[in-house]
């Protein structure tokens, strides 16, 4: 279904190591408004969507931020990679350490694991593209509130790429929720559906 090309959407680098940007990082990860969240919503909200350009609309972002998923993986990585034990203390990196050592765990930046009521799914059109233009903004408030404490540029460019697909990403949903919106008529759009008046 899907070509796979073995490289990052966009490159990451990262010379110098630093267990306390991993730790905020990581929120992007498994964090209650990062990538795995993101693509799970859309991937599993395209089933219900009723038109093929809004299916295809969350395919193609649903998949895109697999490949943030990725990227916010390699820089959590590259960060805690090759720490010493002096380095893991001096960055209070010791208790996600003892949990996971370096491995990448989906979690938030307060350490509360992933779970999968950061995302909503609702069958309905107008409910989910909502919730999508809600959740590119939370996700780029997060990307802003990271990139306040980053000053290593060769961390801090791949999180402002990363902030301009939310963006885009929200652009995107605002003309699926134009063309939803062109399409519902009075029988499916919810603000007038006459069956609601039934009794």
């Amino acid at each position: 279904m899907w070509q796979y090309e073995k490289k990052l959407q966009y490159p990451v680098k990262i010379k110098n190591p630093n267990p306390k940007l991993a730790q905020i990082i990581i929120t992007q990860y498994g964090g209650p408004d990062g990538e795995l969240g993101a693509s799970l919503r859309y991937l599993s909200q395209r089933f219900a969507m009723p038109w093929a350009e809004l299916k295809g609309l969350l395919t193609d972002i649903g998949t895109e931020e697999l490949g943030h998923l990725e990227m916010i993986g390699a820089i959590v990585y590259q960060l805690t990679r090759n720490l010493s034990m002096e380095q893991i203390k001096a960055g209070g990196f010791d208790a996600y350490f003892v949990d996971h050592t370096t491995g990448v765990y989906p979690s938030s930046a307060a350490g509360v694991p992933f779970t999968a009521a950061y995302l909503q799914s609702k069958g309905d059109v107008l409910t989910d593209l909502h919730e999508n233009l809600a959740a590119e903004q939370k996700a780029r408030t997060t990307y802003d509130n990271i990139l306040r404490f980053v000053d290593d540029p060769d961390v801090a460019d791949p999180i402002k790429f990363l902030r301009e697909r939310e963006i885009v990403h929200y652009q995107r949903f605002g003309e699926g929720l134009r063309l939803a919106t062109d399409r519902l008529d009075s029988k499916n759009f919810y603000a007038f559906n006459p069956s609601f008046d039934k009794k």
